[in-house]
């Protein structure tokens, strides 16, 4: 996956830019503010464990289009709440 592709594909759904934000700091490792490269990433094994259960394999990248897909679910589920 391209992030910068994730990005673009973001920054044209404005809908969207409050939910990935907040998804970025809800994925986000414990703590990453004390860890190089301070970052809000999500811990390595999180990500392979969803690459796994969603593409079979925790190599594989993410498709832009799922990205999107997600964000949305999320988005709806947010507002549910």
């Amino acid at each position: 996956m391209s992030v910068l592709r994730v990005v673009g594909r973001v920054l044209v759904r404005p809908r969207l830019w409050r939910t990935a934000v907040r998804q970025v700091f809800r994925l986000a490792s414990p703590g990453w503010w004390h860890r190089v490269p301070f970052l809000p990433l999500p811990e390595s094994d999180y990500l392979a464990f969803r690459m796994v259960t969603q593409y079979g394999s925790p190599d594989a990248a993410m498709s832009p289009d799922d990205v999107i897909s997600y964000l949305q679910w999320c988005r709806g589920w947010d507002s549910r709440s």
